[in-house]
């Protein structure tokens, strides 16, 4: 009898009863835009007012056959360098003959979750994904293999660039035949964008510039009013479209062209405002404190008046996109009631002071200069309260817990805001709340492999916060004692080291020896430096550990297990040899902890490598087997400490003379890699020679 699968299918054979029960686990493939096939961007013009020379200059850019360049679209913020960027992006789409890719540039970890989404478009394998995201391998160079093997021409717009060292740091700006690249950005110097086309975009010509207005407003006034409005308003066209959405819905009482110039020169109903009457400079911050405040006053006039309240509470976030479930629940008390959040954001909505995200999540995008303009015009005493609510609001999403497992893209979404709401808040209290709340975040990002996530967050948080709170702050040290974690799990062992041993040596100053968090300082320390071929030192930080946890936290705490079961990987056999033979550390964890925890599945993994180092194959094997199927329920196939898992078990079935099977685990260990790490990676040399060693017959050696 013979049998063949496909797919996902299942061949089951056997003499007799056979029962199967079979688990299967699906994860979200990674925490990038739901697409990058639309441009992610709210409101844009109905019609695009002038910009005909710069349009038809990037029209025939992507015209076919054409790939190898960069185009930079640089200008002052508001002045609608991403309206012209979608312009060209629905002209491609619209001729078919080039595929259009969208990515937020605005800040590394936007950026670098688009640049992903952007290779598994183009075909990037899951493997290749999770590597690149985990930091295990270079991800700008698997993007741009991607799009160099693209089986169609491309437009790859890179929005919102203003630190152009984002892109250059990470590699990620280059060019390819197949496609065109287009930046837009308020950076024009060249130093940036070498090879590249530079096009400024600036404020509309006067007729345009009220064009805008009439376009939103037809039924305010004449053209003459429009230009004069246009004209006080610097013709920005975010200025002119905040000031256009205001005229468009005042209902009961509506204003005219000619209000709105009045209003913009007297500065009434401006009194909150910071020098509202100063308009003759033109600055365009000024322009958009004036038209913000303006289209609240409206609102607050028709009955919406915690409409300030929420923008001001937005203004402390970001202008990522904003995962709405931070709303949910929100109460500022009299200012801002629960009951009254929604009929606010209605109204922030309709006048264009913020915008539904269409990407996909349920969120929402606020222009970075409306937030800027509004947290600098909030009075401090209110801002502080404010910044607050969005710390806590930010805290109640973050998990208590990091548990390891598949990558979920709902906590990414969160990390910009962190970095945004620590650059606002002033309060210590605020600054280490929110420092410690993003650790917990980087704790958790770390946990499901998103090592190069779980760096930024909780290297940037410390960096912060460190400027306000002191570099030997406890919230301070908890995050840079994460940015170490991660910098080891991404092969920098030198800086991991140099930023354990800082944590160390301020803990026990600060602490004492004996503390647990010093403890777990020199835990930390011990494993880059294992890392850095100074074995003894490692084993005698992690015995330490081991001994002083025991003391002062209780032999059966988890710290002390995780302790005890980390460092069996690094003993000697002999040494091996008298742990496995004090207790079964497998048992005793799943005894104190429950089979489930963590802690237990790695005790169980690491006892299983013992057993297998000190030659008891059989009882290594058993071990393993389920360990590995634990392992790929909880964690997920693909991380990394599974595939270390199915490494073990491909020498015990080696050992216990399932010699072909061994040879297909080690295949598939190889190959996974071989996709997530790179072929030059030492872990996926070494694979190689034990699948070397296995065809040979031959046992690997440890």
């Amino acid at each position: 009898m013979t049998g063949r699968a496909d797919g996902q299918g299942r061949v089951y054979q056997a003499l007799g009863d056979l029962h199967i029960v079979e688990h299967h686990h699906t994860a979200p493939d990674w925490s990038g835009p739901d697409s990058v096939r639309r441009p992610a961007v709210g409101h844009t013009p109905r019609i695009l007012r002038d910009r005909v020379e710069l349009m038809d200059r990037l029209r025939a850019a992507v015209e076919p056959g054409l790939g190898d360049r960069v185009y930079v679209l640089h200008g002052l913020g508001g002045t609608g360098k991403t309206a012209v960027a979608h312009a060209l992006f629905e002209h491609v789409h619209a001729q078919r003959e080039r595929l259009g890719l969208w990515v937020n540039a605005s800040d590394a970890t936007t950026l670098r979750a688009g640049m992903l989404a952007v290779a598994a478009d183009r075909g990037a394998a899951e493997t290749e994904l999770v590597a690149a995201r985990s930091g295990l391998r270079a991800g700008a160079d698997l993007v741009w293999d991607r799009l160099d093997r693209s089986d169609r021409p491309w437009l790859l717009v890179l929005d919102n660039a203003d630190d152009p060292a984002v892109l250059a740091e990470g590699g990620w700006l280059r060019t390819s035949p197949r496609g065109i690249v287009l930046v837009t950005t308020r950076q024009a110097a060249t130093r940036w964008w070498p090879g590249a086309e530079l096009c400024q975009v600036g404020v509309l010509p006067r007729e345009d510039a009220a064009a805008v207005l009439r376009d939103l407003a037809p039924e305010s006034g004449s053209d003459e009013d429009a230009a004069q409005v246009a004209d006080r308003l610097g013709r920005l066209p975010l200025a002119l479209t905040l000031a256009g959405s205001f005229l468009a819905h005042q209902v009961l009482d509506p204003w005219s062209l000619a209000d709105y110039d009045r209003s913009l020169t007297t500065g009434e109903g401006l009194a909150a405002l910071d020098g509202a009457t100063g308009l003759a400079r033109r600055d365009d911050r000024h322009l958009l404190d004036t038209t913000w405040q303006l289209s609240l006053d409206a609102l607050a006039a028709q009955g919406l008046p915690d409409a300030g309240v929420l923008l001001r509470l937005l203004a402390c976030w970001g202008a990522d996109p904003l995962p709405l479930r931070l709303l949910a629940g929100a109460d500022l008390g009299p200012d801002l009631p629960r009951t009254r959040v929604d009929p606010a954001l209605r109204g922030l909505l309709d006048h264009s002071l913020t915008e539904l995200d269409h990407s996909g999540v349920r969120a929402l995008r606020t222009h970075a200069l409306v937030l800027d303009s509004v947290a600098r015009n909030t009075p401090a005493a209110q801002l502080d309260t404010l910044t607050a609510v969005a710390a806590a609001r930010l805290d109640a999403l973050v998990p208590t817990v990091a548990r390891t497992g598949p990558h979920d893209p709902q906590l990414a979404l969160l990390a910009p805001h962190f970095l945004a709401l620590l650059r606002r808040a002033e309060l210590p209290a605020v600054l280490d709340r929110a420092a410690a709340s993003a650790t917990r975040l980087a704790d958790a990002l770390f946990a499901t492999g998103e090592y190069l996530m779980a760096r930024d967050l909780a290297g940037g948080a410390a960096d912060l916060a460190a400027g306000r709170l002191g570099a030997e702050h406890p919230a301070v040290l908890a995050a840079r004692y994460r940015q170490a974690g991660a910098l080891f799990r991404l092969g920098a062992f030198e800086a991991s080291e140099r930023i354990h041993r800082q944590v160390l040596t301020a803990r026990q100053r600060l602490l004492g020896d004996d503390h647990p968090d010093t403890l777990t300082a020199a835990f930390g320390l011990s494993f880059p430096v294992l890392q850095l071929d100074r074995g003894r030192e490692g084993v005698e930080l992690l015995r330490h550990a081991v001994a002083r946890r025991a003391e002062i936290l209780g032999a059966g705490h988890p710290d002390t297990l995780l302790a005890r079961a980390l460092i069996l990987e690094y003993l000697s056999v002999e040494e091996l040899r008298a742990e496995l033979a004090a207790d079964d550390l497998s048992a005793t964890c799943a005894r104190e902890l429950g089979t489930e925890h963590e802690v237990t599945l790695t005790a169980r993994h690491n006892y299983a490598f013992a057993l297998w180092q000190v030659g008891r194959h059989q009882e290594a094997d058993e071990l393993v087997a389920g360990v590995l199927a634990d392992h790929e329920r909880e964690r997920g196939p693909l991380h990394p400490f599974t595939v270390s898992v199915r490494m073990l078990y491909a020498r015990t079935r080696f050992e216990t003379g399932h010699q072909e099977q061994a040879v297909e685990l080690m295949e598939a260990v190889v190959a996974g890699r071989a996709a997530t790490l790179g072929a030059e990676h030492p872990y996926t040399a070494r694979s190689l020679e034990v699948l070397a060693e296995f065809r040979a017959g031959r046992p690997a050696r440890p």
